[in-house]
């Protein structure tokens, strides 16, 4: 089961990509992909459906951010060793957390506003779900 949100920044709807790549409404079962229902209880009652049921959605739909209603984004840095190497720095002792701004997450083809006053952008980009 694949869970996306699209349409426009801000207006995104849930919705489940089924078994041949079609996307289906699922603003009629939840009201976003967020929160209770990304938890393992949320999840079964989705498999549940019959996403056959489910109204699809057509035309060129914008993919938003993998998850709504972000409340905090906390990050790990050098999370794993060839991450350090990479950086030429040695791996920490004790996890580097840090948070970011959540509109910093986007989705995937959307564009990433670099400030003016920064010469370059570095970033590593990971979700686990």
């Amino acid at each position: 089961m694949k869970l996306v949100r699209v349409g426009a920044p801000g207006q995104e709807r849930p919705g489940l990509i089924d078994g041949e790549g079609r996307i289906r409404d699922l603003s009629g079962v939840i009201d976003d992909v967020a929160g209770e229902h990304i938890t393992n209880a949320g999840l079964d009652k989705l498999r549940a459906l019959d996403v056959s049921t489910l109204p699809l959605l057509d035309g060129e739909l914008r993919y938003g951010a993998a998850v709504g209603q972000i409340g905090k984004f906390i990050c790990v840095g050098l999370n794993y060793a060839d991450h350090a190497a990479e950086s030429g720095m040695d791996v920490p002792k004790m996890p580097i957390l840090f948070m970011k701004a959540t509109t910093a997450v986007t989705g995937p083809n959307d564009t990433v506003i670099i400030r003016a006053a920064r010469s370059r952008a570095t970033g590593k980009w990971n979700w686990a779900w």
